[in-house]
C-alpha cells in the first residue's frame, strides 16, 4: 500500500478530525489491515460521535487507519467503508497509476483521500477559488483540498496583479497601492490624464495576496493544503477526478475529488488566428531625487520604440516620490532577450523618464498569452481548467485577475448551494470577438498601437472605457466605443476574420529571462 503524505501538520486526521473531512471519522477496513502483524490502530473517535462524509458519488463514514509492519514507520491511508469491498471472484484487477492494484475492477487507489473539490495550483486562480470556497456560509460546507508544487522551482517567484475595482475590496489589506487617477502618453508625447471618480486602479503583489488569504483559511476546517508535484489528472471511472502527484520526498500523493479544478499555465496555446504575447520586464526603483506623481499611475507610454510588429510602451506604478515600479512591455510574437529588455530599460529609464540616479531593488518580468483561440474550460467529466488556463486572461490586454474573481466567485456560489457545476466563461463571447479583431488589426500592422489606444482614452470617458475592457458595458455602450477607433481597418478586419484559418497549436513560450539589477 502506498504511502500518503501531506504538508506538515495537515495530516488525513488531525486531533480526530479529518483535515478537508468535516465530520470525518477514523477506522479500519479489512483490505488495509490483512498484511499487518498487529492490529491496526484507530486514530479518531467513534463512528457514532460524528455524521457522515459524502463525497456526492458515495457516502459512507471515511476512516483513517494507521498499519505498523516491524521495523516500518506507520502508513496512513484514506478511504470510505463502503463502496471499495475485495474484488468480486473472478474480476479483473486493474493496476492503478504508481503500480497499486484497486479493490476491485474501477476502484482507485487505496491511498488516495476524498474530498467535494480538489485545486491544483496556489497562485491568483487556485487561492481566490479556494478562498470563496471556504468562506462562511453557504448551504452545503465543503472539503477542499489544495496541492501546492513544492518550494524550489516549480513555484513562481512574486510578481504584480493589477486590476480596477469600486471602492473597498476583499484585498484591500494586502494592496501595494492603488490610484484614483490614470495618465495614457501618444507617441507624441500629448498627455491624457483620466480620473476615476468612483473606481480605483490596484496593485498587488502575489506573496501579499497570498499571505493574506493564507491567514484567512488557516482556520477554514473543511481545507487541506498540501505540497505535491503534480503529473495527472484524469476521471474515474465511477465519478469524480483524481490528481496524482509527488511530494517533495519523491513520494506519491493521491487525491480524489467530485471536482478537479487546475490552474497550472498551459503547456499548448489553442489554435488559433492571431497569437500575440504580452512580454515585459521591469524594475522596482528608488531614486534620489522625487521625480514621480504618487497620485497616478502611468498605464501606457508609448514613448518607446516600435517593434517591427505589434506595440511597445513603458508603465510606471509610482509607490511614492521616489520609488516605483517601471516596465518596459511589448505586445508582440516572441519575447526578447535579457540584454534587449536591459538596454530597453536604460533607454525609458534614461532618456524618456529621465530619472536621474537611482537603485534597483527587485526585477520582475513575464509573458501573457494574447490570442483568440479557445481555452476549454472543462478537460473532462469532473475536471475543469481555471486562471489563464481556462481563458480568464482577457485577450486584447493580458487583465487575468477581476476574471479570475468572477469565475471563482461563479464556481463557489454554485457548489456551496448544491446546484450543478457550470463553470462560466471568463469573458463573453461578443467581449471575445471584439478582441479577435484588435489583435488582427495590431498583428497585420492595420492600426498604429500609440493611436489606437491614444484615440480610446481620448474620445471615451475613463471609467466607461476601463467597464468595457472588463466586459461589464453593453452593446450599445460597445458601439460608442467601437466608434472611437480606426472604423476602416477594424470594418475591414471584421470582415476578413471568418475567412481566416486558425493555426495550429503551439507550445507556450518561456517566460523571459530579465535584465540584471543595476543602479544608474
Amino acid at each position: 500500500m502506498g504511502s500518503f503524505r501531506a504538508a506538515p501538520g495537515r495530516g488525513p486526521c488531525d486531533g480526530g478530525r479529518a483535515a478537508g473531512h468535516p465530520g470525518g471519522h477514523s477506522g479500519t477496513h479489512p483490505a488495509d489491515t490483512h498484511t499487518s502483524p498487529s492490529p491496526p490502530v484507530c486514530v479518531c473517535p467513534p463512528v457514532s460521535a460524528r455524521p457522515p462524509f459524502s463525497t456526492g458519488r458515495r457516502a459512507g463514514p471515511v476512516h483513517a487507519v494507521v498499519t505498523r509492519r516491524p521495523g516500518e514507520a506507520a502508513v496512513r491511508s484514506v478511504r470510505a467503508v463502503r463502496g471499495y469491498g475485495p474484488a468480486r471472484s473472478g474480476a479483473r484487477a486493474h493496476r492503478a497509476p504508481g503500480g497499486e492494484t484497486p479493490d476491485r475492477e474501477g476502484a482507485v487507489p487505496t491511498d488516495a483521500a476524498d474530498f467535494d473539490v480538489v485545486i491544483v495550483g496556489a497562485g491568483a486562480a487556485g487561492l481566490s477559488l479556494a478562498h470563496h470556497l471556504c468562506a462562511p456560509g453557504g448551504r452545503t460546507p465543503l472539503s477542499v483540498a489544495l496541492v501546492d508544487a513544492p518550494p524550489g522551482p516549480l513555484r513562481p517567484p512574486p510578481r504584480t496583479w493589477c486590476f480596477w475595482e469600486r471602492a473597498a475590496g476583499p484585498y484591500d489589506g494586502a494592496l501595494t497601492a492603488s490610484w484614483s487617477r490614470l495618465r495614457v502618453r501618444p507617441a507624441d508625447g500629448d498627455a491624457v490624464t483620466a480620473d476615476l471618480p468612483e473606481l480605483r486602479y490596484k496593485m498587488l503583489r502575489s506573496d501579499a495576496f497570498e499571505a493574506l488569504v493564507g491567514r484567512r483559511l488557516s482556520g477554514s476546517p473543511g481545507l487541506r493544503r498540501t505540497a505535491a508535484t503534480v503529473e495527472s489528472v484524469r476521471d474515474l471511472p465511477g465519478g469524480g477526478a483524481e490528481v496524482i502527484g509527488r511530494d517533495a520526498a519523491g513520494d506519491r500523493v493521491a487525491l480524489r475529488g467530485r471536482h478537479v479544478f487546475d490552474s497550472r499555465p498551459p503547456r499548448l496555446l489553442p489554435p488559433a488566428r492571431t497569437t500575440l504575447l504580452q512580454h515585459f520586464s521591469g524594475w522596482f526603483v528608488r531614486t534620489e531625487r522625487p521625480v514621480f506623481d504618487r497620485a497616478v499611475a502611468e498605464l501606457m507610454d508609448f514613448r518607446t520604440p516600435r517593434p517591427a510588429r505589434g506595440l511597445s510602451f513603458g508603465y510606471v506604478l509610482p509607490m511614492d516620490a521616489h520609488t516605483a515600479l517601471v516596465e518596459y512591455t511589448e505586445f508582440s510574437p516572441a519575447p526578447l532577450t535579457a540584454d534587449a529588455y536591459r538596454r530597453a530599460l536604460d533607454h525609458y529609464t534614461r532618456d524618456v523618464l529621465r530619472l536621474g540616479a537611482f537603485e534597483v531593488t527587485a526585477t520582475e518580468h513575464g509573458a501573457i498569452p494574447m490570442t483568440d483561440g479557445r481555452f476549454p474550460r472543462r478537460t473532462g467529466r469532473s475536471s475543469y481548467r481555471i486562471g489563464t488556463a481556462g481563458g480568464a486572461t482577457r485577450p486584447s490586454t493580458g487583465y487575468t485577475f477581476a476574471a479570475v474573481q468572477r469565475q471563482s466567485r461563479a464556481i463557489a456560489a454554485a457548489l456551496r448551494a448544491g446546484r450543478p457545476l457550470r463553470v462560466p466563461p471568463a469573458h463573453s463571447a461578443r467581449s471575445r470577438a471584439m478582441d479577435a479583431v484588435m489583435l488582427r488589426a495590431l498583428d497585420t500592422s492595420r492600426i498604429d498601437g500609440s493611436d489606437f489606444f491614444g484615440r480610446l482614452f481620448r474620445g471615451v470617458p475613463a471609467e466607461r472605457l476601463l467597464t468595457f475592457l472588463d466586459g461589464g458595458s453593453r452593446w450599445y455602450e460597445d458601439l460608442l466605443v467601437g466608434v472611437r477607433t480606426p472604423v476602416g481597418p477594424m470594418l475591414r478586419t471584421v470582415a476578413e476574420l471568418p475567412f481566416t484559418p486558425r493555426r495550429p497549436s503551439r507550445p507556450l513560450p518561456p517566460p523571459p529571462s530579465g535584465p540584471e539589477e543595476r543602479s544608474t
